[in-house]
């Protein structure tokens, strides 16, 4: 697979995201959302980073048993429960991001919504990655 990541110098420069992905390859893989559960199907963590660092790890965990890599991820949306505290966050949430999945940033969005699935989740990521 090929990526190029278009960030046209008419938009803010971006900070841990790219404006746009080109991604060439033969393989799509849509990725579920994921949150902090570990394999019981808990919650883990207190935290909004510590949260996010094991919802980026599952999704990372998905990606790779497709047979995929972090930069082969195109888009992800992270669905947060408090906007706010996801910035106060950002330079957390951006360390945790590129000590898992390195600095190829796919397209990214960050959503605030009342919820998720389960009332203890902070925090949800979902994609989608093109592979080879």
């Amino acid at each position: 697979m090929t990526t190029e990541r278009v960030n046209p110098p008419e938009l803010s420069p971006p900070t841990g995201f790219s404006h746009a992905v080109v991604a060439t390859g033969s393989r799509v893989v849509f990725l579920a959302g994921q949150t902090a559960l570990d394999q019981d199907g808990k919650v883990t963590g207190d935290t909004l980073t510590e949260q996010f660092a094991t919802a980026l790890g599952n999704l990372l965990t998905a990606l790779r048993a497709a047979g995929g890599t972090p930069a082969d991820l195109a888009r992800v949306t992270v669905y947060a429960t408090d906007v706010a505290a996801y910035r106060t966050e950002a330079g957390r949430l951006g360390h945790v991001w590129r000590e898992l999945a390195g600095r190829d940033y796919p397209a990214m969005a960050v959503v605030q919504v009342v919820r998720l699935w389960d009332e203890r989740a902070l925090v949800e990521l979902d994609g989608f990655a093109v592979l080879p």
